[in-house]
């Protein structure tokens, strides 16, 4: 499972971790924008915009998980399962597999407004990448410096939601998650008002009490009301250093620890990777599980005229700067 949040001063952020048990082989891959963009059924794209992100690369072809492009466009897919519904594809739409999706939009797309338009027509197929890899059911959110949109594409058909607190984990569907909020509206970041009996002298005997109730677990619906709570009252100066340092703080309130969701003998969910990407700079940071340090890549020191991959691969070894 996973959770996506942007946050924004001076300039806008947007990251993800990844929950999993086990590694794709991902690595911070730039694609530039003369790299040819081989899509299945639609037109392939052999100019578009430059795109960072985290992904895996399989025959040449980059597998995001989440990305950034150029004009400042974010998009990530997290885990969906038993409600992502992909269809049989139809004449005379834009017949767009889940893997594409990401390079799909950021390729063409500057804003979140863009995007809307370009999915207007848009059907996701239910055909996967190769037989060793099947489709992923998952929903998506895309944000610019301005807003964030969730897609999900269920039963019903494809679904488009404003996303006013720019945060996804995964089930229930995002409806579902942003009516939820609605039974912590009595949390604050202040002290808390005695509602309870005001005849009775109950004393806030500790700081942090106005945000009892805040769930703690790590199951998806719980970490969307947490990570919105912990972005919503976040603040920070507006310096590279501080925003970043605020941003992974914020995710670091909803990361699992190994051991704290079993998922079989020896097997365990843990954050993989969490990220935090600059989308006005095009620098893409993040840390891992054994990693501590953050680590960050430049889009813009790269030639982003070129028609290959730059891929670098993840820094997973624990970093430790001694002091004497």
């Amino acid at each position: 499972m996973c959770t996506a949040v942007t946050y924004k001063t001076k300039d806008h952020y947007f990251g993800r971790t990844l929950d999993y048990e086990i590694s794709y082989g991902e690595r911070v891959v730039i694609t530039p924008r003369n790299f040819l963009l081989d899509f299945l059924k639609v037109k392939d794209m052999k100019n578009h915009y430059a795109m960072i992100g985290v992904a895996t690369v399989v025959d040449g072809y980059p597998l995001y998980f989440d990305g950034t492009n150029e004009e400042g466009l974010s998009m990530a897919g997290l885990n969906f399962p038993g409600n992502a519904d992909y269809k049989a594809e139809k004449k005379g739409m834009d017949n767009v597999t889940p893997y594409e999706f990401i390079p799909w939009i950021l390729g063409q797309c500057a804003n979140v407004e863009e995007a809307k338009n370009v999915m207007a027509n848009m059907n996701l197929i239910n055909t996967c990448f190769n037989s060793e890899l099947p489709l992923a059911p998952l929903h998506w959110i895309i944000s610019d410096k301005e807003r964030s949109i969730t897609i999900e594409s269920v039963k019903e058909g494809l679904k488009i939601y404003d996303n006013p607190v720019g945060i996804l984990t995964n089930n229930p569907p995002f409806e579902s998650q942003m009516f939820n909020l609605n039974n912590y509206m009595s949390l604050s970041k202040g002290n808390p008002v005695n509602n309870f009996a005001p005849s009775l002298k109950l004393d806030a005997y500790s700081r942090g009490m106005g945000a009892i109730g805040l769930p703690g677990d790590l199951s998806s619906m719980s970490r969307f009301v947490k990570a919105a709570f912990t972005k919503m009252n976040s603040c920070s100066g507006d310096s590279e250093s501080e925003s970043i340092s605020q941003f992974f703080h914020i995710l670091g309130s909803v990361e699992q620890q190994r051991g704290c969701v079993v998922l079989g003998e020896n097997k365990y969910e843990v954050t993989l990777y969490t990220s935090c990407c600059n989308t006005d700079k095009g620098i893409y940071y993040y840390t891992t599980y054994e990693n501590n340090q953050i680590t960050g890549v430049d889009m813009h020191r790269e030639d982003l005229n070129g028609n290959r991959l730059i891929v670098y691969p993840i820094i997973n070894k624990q970093q430790i700067r001694m002091q004497n």
